[in-house]
């Protein structure tokens, strides 16, 4: 039978080795703007619009020539929170053989924005997203798809951007797919303050 001295340090050392887990599993984060933490409760709008973004699956890729969005954030009790309201789509292509993007549209918004670290860099994740992309073409096999899940974004404080890809999402645990088919989502987004930090660096920490 084991010492309750033994017992005792197995605790603690099973308490440690938690906390190095966790250490490097998501952990809060907050909206600054200019260097300085957004007020709880004080909302702020940020909008952005993609230097480049393409959605690919199936070996094709959907890229739309004016991806923007408008996002509302603020700080609850340490918490970042925000949520994605617009997003429209405009000018939007394929790849897909014979295929033409005849609709495309962003879906049961709002959808949740945070931000969130992993490990030692600060992520955008984005939940519940849902965009109905409709293909067209006399040839064109796709139809009307739904890609739906979440994504995740690294942060960048220099230039205020967000910026996803395969890493960003594997680092996030996060996914989208079209039906079981996996989607791979590929864009960087400018932040931009639009309200009262406007001009101040969009910074996350």
């Amino acid at each position: 039978m084991r010492s309750r001295k033994t017992i005792l340090l197995s605790a603690v050392l099973a308490v440690l080795a938690l906390s190095a887990v966790a250490s490097t599993t998501a952990s809060a984060s907050e909206w600054h703007f200019g260097g300085t933490t957004l007020p709880e409760f004080q909302e702020e709008t940020v909008v952005g619009a993609a230097f480049s973004s393409s959605l690919k699956s199936g070996g094709a890729a959907t890229t739309c020539e004016h991806f923007l969005y408008n996002m509302e954030v603020w700080n609850w009790f340490g918490l970042g929170e925000g949520v994605i309201e617009e997003l429209p789509l405009y000018n939007c292509t394929t790849t897909a053989p014979n295929c033409t993007v005849s609709a495309i549209e962003a879906e049961e918004l709002p959808w949740s924005a945070y931000p969130e670290k992993f490990g030692t860099k600060q992520y955008l994740i984005i939940e519940g997203i849902k965009v109905k992309i409709v293909y067209s073409g006399a040839s064109c096999t796709l139809g009307t798809v739904h890609v739906t899940g979440s994504a995740g974004g690294l942060i960048n404080n220099t230039n205020s951007t967000a910026t996803f890809g395969k890493s960003s999402f594997e680092a996030t645990g996060t996914a989208m797919k079209i039906g079981a088919t996996p989607v791979e989502w590929t864009g960087e987004f400018p932040m931009e303050a639009f309200a009262a930090s406007r001009e101040k660096a969009v910074e996350v920490f």
